[in-house]
């Protein structure tokens, strides 16, 4: 098809002041000839040669509860606050009066390509930040813990925490999605699918005891030990204990933060509870005994054979 150009004379110009109409025109067409040029001239052109020297940036994926309803999870991992704070996935729970639809869906947050900030100051199995090389799924659970006053010594988890059940289909969905991540990070290793608790024992206790680690694990998701095994090294421990030095180390192997002091300190307890909640989750008081000894070896056995190996060796 074919046209021709009127030329552009006063009596086809706009009332008003012709010289902003000729110079809005000359602007729209530098503007246009300049994409033609930019376009017609690629700055650079690309040839893509996959090299075998890399890896995903994704090796940890971390669980955590919100401790508020949707709406409010929503407005906290999406707005700009104070402390701001994000997730890659958040998951809703049935019975919210906040949640605008009938059938629960996985809301996407942050790229999982892209940095969410979720697990803050946090280590696990030798890596710090754990921001940098995981995914965060949030789920929505209305559990937590009052704060502690300022200059008081905090009360026992136990006391002064409420956690509640996680909802049936919820679960279902979070299995459903790791599933999926999964699929697109196949390297992610089962003992490093972890709570923020346990990466961060000190300051966080969730998805607390009612997360159902076991059932995740029973659909391909997570570590969990093999019961002949716990039960072998708890009839050994029960005949004689393992030295607390040898626990923290053991707990250091299997990716917890914590020193050998062969001393109950603060650290150690709340790495120990953060364990009990995740693979002891009827007993979780941050007390070591011969079964919370036994789980953590036949974790150790099944998962990190060689950090065991070194373990065992170092003992003797």
């Amino acid at each position: 098809m074919t046209g021709t150009v009127e030329p552009v004379t006063a009596s086809a110009l706009p009332a008003g002041n012709p010289f902003r109409f000729i110079t809005l025109a000359r602007m729209a067409a530098a503007c246009i000839l300049t994409s033609i040029v930019l376009f017609a001239c690629s700055p650079l052109r690309l040839v893509d040669v996959a090299s075998e020297n890399q890896s995903s940036r994704i090796e940890h994926l971390v669980m955590h509860f919100t401790s508020a309803d949707f709406a409010r999870s929503m407005r906290m991992l999406t707005e700009r606050t104070l402390r701001p704070v994000s997730a890659h996935y958040l998951v809703p729970e049935n019975g919210d009066p906040t949640y605008p639809h009938r059938r629960l869906r996985v809301y996407r947050l942050v790229d999982e390509e892209r940095r969410a900030w979720h697990a803050g100051r946090s280590h696990w199995n030798g890596d710090d930040a754990l921001n940098a090389s995981s995914i965060g799924i949030e789920i929505v659970n209305r559990s937590g813990c009052s704060p502690v006053p300022l200059g008081t010594e905090p009360e026992p988890p136990e006391d002064r925490c409420e956690f509640h059940d996680y909802d049936t289909e919820q679960i279902d969905l979070v299995i459903e999605l790791v599933l999926n991540i999964l699929e697109r990070h196949p390297r992610i290793d089962p003992a490093d699918i972890v709570g923020h608790s346990d990466i961060a024992p000190d300051r966080r206790l969730d998805p607390g005891p009612k997360f159902p680690w076991r059932r995740l694990y029973e659909h391909g998701i997570g570590a969990w030990y093999d019961d002949d095994t716990v039960a072998r090294y708890r009839e050994s421990f029960e005949a004689r204990p393992p030295a607390l030095a040898l626990l923290q180390r053991a707990l250091r192997a299997y990716g917890y933060d914590v020193d050998e002091t062969g001393e109950h300190d603060q650290p150690t307890q709340v790495a120990l509870t953060a364990f009990q909640m995740h693979f002891r989750p009827t007993d979780w008081s941050g007390r070591p005994d011969a079964e919370t000894a036994a789980i953590v070896f036949a974790l150790l056995e099944k998962y990190r054979p060689r950090a065991l190996a070194s373990l065992l060796e170092s003992s003797m």
